[in-house]
């Protein structure tokens, strides 16, 4: 997956909270307002930072990819293109 490909499915994500109700949860989680995350969508590393969070959660996972018609796989795939997410594996 290429980073412009996981930027857009994290902006999709990020659409997502909003859709679901749960941008209040990332703002508390994150610390960042209303005009911060509108100012950030277009930097990579805060979209790595909006995957980690639908991460977190099984179900956000199931309804974001549900929504987006995406295979549950391709938000971390996702996460590993962009800055940060390549996380060394332990086994």
């Amino acid at each position: 997956m290429t980073q412009d490909d996981a930027e857009v499915i994290a902006l999709g994500a990020l659409g997502w909270l909003a859709q679901a109700d749960l941008l209040d949860a990332f703002q508390n989680s994150t610390g960042a307002d209303r005009d911060t995350i509108r100012g950030a969508a277009k930097e990579p590393e805060f979209l790595g930072a909006v995957l980690d969070f639908v991460l977190m959660d099984d179900m956000w996972v199931a309804g974001a990819c549900e929504t987006l018609s995406l295979p549950h796989q391709e938000l971390l795939a996702a996460r590993t293109a962009l800055p940060g997410g390549n996380l060394p594996h332990w086994t």
